[in-house]
């Protein structure tokens, strides 16, 4: 066969289909008007959607959102070029399931140049997240990273939520990082592209508060001297964070309150109802149902905000994640001072495998940055801990008894899991920390 017949059958518009229906990634196109009008087997796999239901209908009536979520760049009128680089979100499928899809977005030009329309390509990375959870490999989840189940239970809630508009309300400690939940959930969600303004609500003076909030006309009081939009408005079509919402007084419990039930406000000093579409993610280290029966926060506004519940576990009850904590953050200050990573000995890690850490995560990460400045590039020993690591080590002795490890058995354990430290204490019967500690005191073993 020569090669011009071969050209055109493969030329011909039923071919191209079928190979484009082979490609192990779901592929839309739309035109500018935002008409569908190719819709690949993988993208019927994926959302759940037939492409007869969805061929020549509008992509945001399609699938009753936008289907590239907050990145779209069709919402408005006239549509824009898009400019957007390969991103992570989660779309919701026709029998309501969550699932998590890989997308790159390419603008295709018509033979004169002009904005001929949008092509998707999609591919579905849920069922590999979640094989990484179940193996115990490290997963990231926007800027957070872990290995401990418990963790891998929160990203497991936060894929699961993003999806959905309902409000989510994060607990936890100080230093935890639920700004990152926060930040996460939204990164994840349709609304990803919208803006996500995070509000503290305990650094917002009270007279200033409700302004910040949802803003204020000129002459509304001394010093507004312009018109200007609060958060809420900022925020339009995304997301706000309140963080600390614990810290808000009754007043304007009572505004926030009335802002969640009816989607309106007034500004301060104005008459004109405005209204936005807005998620609401909130935040808290204290029980904020604790706060409820002390009569500091208003029941019905705790139930408004604390329809889908994630409780961030403290870093005490994560130590499975300090290893591979302490080594994201010296990686980052490695790759910012331009150094060589300097690596850790086991007597270092297990001080700070036995410390409490009051402060969670923030208080290991600065932990960490100290011991890169004084290490000075070489290896991390205890002497370059904090203080307060070093003491804690003097003051506070292991309880209960300690096993005595055997070299030969220590030996055995780490042939056997091929190295895995974690899995060889496991094996051994002895917490992470006291393997850590006999690697130390035995300059034999590879540090």
């Amino acid at each position: 066969m020569n090669g011009a017949p071969l050209a055109s059958i493969f030329c011909r518009p039923d071919n191209l289909e079928l190979v484009l229906d082979n490609l192990q990634e779901g592929i839309i196109a739309h035109d500018p008007e935002r008409r569908i009008f190719f819709f690949n087997r993988e993208a019927e796999r994926i959302t759940g959607y037939a492409r007869a239901e969805v061929l020549g209908r509008d992509c945001h009536e399609a699938f009753g959102a936008p289907f590239c979520g907050g990145h779209c760049s069709f919402c408005e009128r006239p549509a824009s070029v898009p400019q957007i680089p390969d991103y992570t979100t989660t779309i919701t499928t026709r029998n309501g399931e969550s699932r998590r899809i890989e997308m790159r977005i390419t603008c295709m030009q018509g033979p004169d140049g002009a904005l001929g329309g949008v092509l998707a390509c999609f591919r579905d990375v849920t069922d590999l997240l979640s094989l990484r959870m179940k193996a115990g490999e490290p997963v990231r989840c926007g800027d957070l990273i872990g290995r401990d189940h418990k963790m891998l239970s929160v990203f497991e809630q936060i894929r699961d939520v993003a999806a959905y508009d309902f409000p989510v309300h994060i607990s936890g400690e100080t230093g935890t990082g639920k700004e990152l939940v926060a930040q996460a959930i939204h990164n994840e969600s349709p609304r990803a592209g919208a803006p996500f303004v995070p509000i503290n609500c305990g650094a917002l003076p009270e007279s200033l508060i409700e302004s910040e909030l949802f803003g204020h006309v000129k002459g509304a009081f001394s010093g507004a001297v312009r018109d200007r939009r609060g958060r809420f408005e900022i925020a339009d079509g995304g997301t706000v964070f309140l963080d600390e919402v614990a810290e808000l007084s009754p007043a304007m419990q009572v505004k926030l309150l009335r802002f969640l039930q009816e989607g309106r406000f007034e500004r301060v000093g104005g008459e004109e109802t405005v209204s936005v579409n807005v998620r609401i993610l909130s935040a808290t280290n204290r029980s904020l149902k604790k706060e409820v029966e002390r009569r500091r926060f208003r029941e019905d506004l705790f139930y408004r905000l604390n329809v889908i519940p994630i409780r961030l576990p403290p870093l005490r009850e994560r130590k499975n994640d300090i290893p591979l904590l302490i080594d994201h953050f010296l990686r980052e200050a490695a790759a910012r001072y331009g150094r060589e990573v300097p690596r850790l000995s086991h007597r270092a890690l297990a001080v700070m495998l036995d410390y409490r850490w009051p402060g969670n995560v923030r208080e290991l990460q600065n932990a960490v940055q100290f011991a890169f400045v004084q290490c000075e590039g070489r290896r991390i020993e205890p002497e370059h801990l904090p203080l307060e690591l070093r003491q804690a080590a003097a003051l506070c002795p292991r309880r209960g008894p300690q096993r005595k490890l055997a070299p030969e058995a220590v030996a055995r354990a780490l042939e056997q899991t091929g190295g895995n430290k974690a899995k060889a204490a496991k094996l051994l019967g002895v917490g992470r920390a006291t393997l850590y500690r006999f690697l130390g005191e035995h300059p034999e073993f590879t540090a």
